[in-house]
């Protein structure tokens, strides 16, 4: 059975992914190649259906490929979606979790909560989401990805 440590370690082990994106964004073919192997280790593509529905898209708001992934986090002229400029390579120095709570079941698990980003300022920004994980060879994979802005009226 999934454990809750195992998942906030699979959250810390997400955020430092992103941060080393956005610290290779100006070494392009590094930065494509540790985009692809994150992708391929943190989410479940090669499994079958993900989830995924990223902050910052307004036009192609879910993602069914890892090559739309991909382009959301990295972008590139090679982009999968036009509207996309690279999530990941912001850059961000930081990301932290505070985690609303948890639904773990076998292995199956999903994490709710807020995640905040660091920019080079020192800013953060507020993220909304749930994470759903699958069990897949003793490692968590994530098949449910949902991040969006909190609500401004």
């Amino acid at each position: 059975m999934i454990q809750q440590a195992q998942v906030i370690a699979a959250q810390d082990e997400w955020g430092s992914g992103v941060v080393a994106i956005g610290a290779l964004r100006d070494q392009r073919g590094e930065c494509e190649t540790f985009a692809s192997n994150f992708l391929d280790k943190m989410y479940a593509f090669e499994l079958g259906t993900v989830l995924f529905k990223p902050t910052k898209c307004a036009n192609e708001q879910f993602r069914a490929t890892k090559a739309e992934a991909r382009s959301y986090f990295i972008a590139g002229d090679d982009r999968a979606c036009q509207e996309d400029g690279g999530f990941a390579i912001n850059p961000w120095t930081k990301v932290r979790f505070e985690n609303t709570g948890f639904i773990l079941e076998g292995e199956r698990a999903i994490a709710m909560g807020n995640y905040f980003f660091t920019d080079l300022d020192g800013n953060e920004a507020k993220v909304e989401y749930t994470f759903g994980y699958k069990l897949v060879n003793g490692a968590l994979k994530i098949d449910l990805h949902h991040s969006s802005f909190p609500y401004n009226p």
